[in-house]
């Protein structure tokens, strides 16, 4: 993972070091609370209502939203079947 899309509940300094610790490059805009500002990428932030909205739709069917597969294989292949079907309609 390179960058770490999250809204502003994820803003601690806390988590933003330990995400840079392994790697991750946060975009996470800061609380208006915070006394200085944090540097994110806003197109890259933007971005992420994409990510929302696939989940989203996703969460409209009742077999995914609910789990109803307990085995992995089969969860993902409920998965990939809605999102395609999502994908062309």
């Amino acid at each position: 993972v390179d960058w770490l899309l999250g809204d502003r509940g994820y803003d601690a300094d806390r988590f933003r070091e330990t995400l840079k610790d392994k790697g991750i490059r946060p975009c996470i805009p800061g609380r208006e609370q915070r006394k200085t500002p944090v540097k994110y990428d806003k197109c890259r932030y933007k971005r992420r209502n994409r990510i929302e909205i696939m989940f989203g739709r996703l969460k409209d069917w009742r077999r995914v939203a609910t789990r109803y597969d307990r085995c992995p294989k089969v969860f993902f292949s409920a998965i990939a079947l809605a999102a395609t079907v999502i994908y062309w309609l």
